[in-house]
């Protein structure tokens, strides 16, 4: 099951797949031909109140993950959706943050891999 993560604000690469932009708000300051995706999953983003209490802290990353992980369980038409794309071929999840390492789109990909293990 082919996942990979690309920074918003990085070119897309060739081969990339399906893009799929997984942020509630747009990217600041990209042209929506520019980011180059396939769809946009808005629901599949942590909640607003979510991402504010989160606020980029590293300290949070653990306890945000949890809680992300428990928003995304009540959503589980989407999530076999996108893990039926992902099966069918390459997919990556297109995100803003800066830290590529505690983000969204980092937490989302570990809950479909942990959801195709349990399946």
């Amino acid at each position: 099951m082919p996942i990979e993560l690309k920074r918003a604000y990085d070119p897309p690469a060739r081969g990339a797949g399906r893009r799929v932009l997984v942020d509630r708000v747009w990217p600041r300051g990209i042209a929506r031909q520019q980011l180059a995706i396939d769809a946009w999953l808005k629901d599949l983003a942590p909640s607003t109140e979510l991402r504010i209490w989160f606020a980029n802290d590293a300290s949070r990353w653990q306890e945000f993950r949890q809680r992300y992980f428990d928003e995304l369980a009540a959503r589980p038409e989407t999530i076999r959706e996108l893990l039926a794309e992902a099966r069918a071929g390459r997919v990556t999840l297109v995100f803003a943050a800066k830290d590529r390492e505690r983000n969204n789109a980092v937490a989302l990909k570990a809950y479909l891999e942990r959801c195709e293990q349990d399946e």
